[in-house]
């Protein structure tokens, strides 16, 4: 699915949160404790602003980076940033020991590629990287009344690579196959009917780790955002995605 809206009903658990998207306001997702045990704040790229850019970066200050469907990925044409070193072996053999040791957290790494947009400067500051999310977000939204290679011209038009900003592609059955943030994220704007890009960052706390849920939950009350707790999201999911 790109972009287009379901027949399926929004779960009723998720309304406020999807409803909260769409309306360019930030939404908190814890993944699970056995995994990164981590929060995000998560805004719908298309509804990027400088001012939510400034928000994920002072109040999350984790890792700012864009969220992708496979579906605009294979569009796209997009490699993952693993099948690139993969690639550059044979010319870089450092690069086949760098790879040995696996993530802790998960199987794979949804890591793309990092790119710039062409009317950016720098790409780092919150106006530039706004306008390359925004841009992402808009790619999501029409993507499902374009062609592979109208999509693909527009996004050369706008972006070079390598870049400041981050893209990360969602698995190919999304909760069904991977409960990562790039998963819960694209399933939740799925399941909303919103453009299928989201920007996620983590939400660090001041002891040199993750932010822990109940901080979270509480930053999330005191600025009433909504939050969302992953195995919400994922049982939803697997009502949804079997209706």
């Amino acid at each position: 699915m790109l972009s287009v809206p379901s027949p399926r009903a929004v779960p009723p658990e998720l309304v406020p949160a999807v409803r909260a998207l769409d309306a360019g306001e930030p939404v908190l997702v814890f993944d699970a404790p056995d995994r990164e045990g981590e929060t995000d704040l998560v805004v719908l790229s298309e509804r990027a602003t400088p001012e939510l850019v400034r928000l994920l970066r002072k109040d999350a200050g984790g890792w700012i980076c864009v969220a992708i469907s496979d579906e605009l990925r294979a569009k796209l044409g997009l490699p993952f940033y693993a099948e690139l070193l993969t690639d550059a072996e044979p010319d870089f053999p450092i690069l086949r020991e760098l790879r040995r040791e696996q993530l802790r957290y998960d199987a794979r790494s949804p890591f793309g590629l990092h790119v710039h947009h062409r009317a950016t400067y720098t790409g780092i500051p919150d106006n530039d990287r706004a306008t390359g999310i925004r841009a992402i977000g808009e790619l999501a939204r029409d993507a499902g009344r374009l062609s592979s290679a109208e999509l693909q011209r527009r996004f050369a038009a706008d972006f070079s690579s390598p870049g400041h900003l981050p893209i990360i592609y969602a698995a190919p059955k999304l909760l069904s196959e991977r409960k990562g943030h790039t998963e819960l994220s694209v399933s939740l704007a799925r399941m909303g009917g919103l453009s299928e890009s989201a920007t996620v960052c983590e939400m660090l706390g001041d002891s040199g780790g993750a932010r822990g849920p109940d901080a979270a939950r509480e930053y999330a009350r005191s600025h009433r955002f909504e939050f969302l707790d992953g195995q919400t999201i994922v049982r939803a999911w697997r009502a949804w995605s079997s209706a």
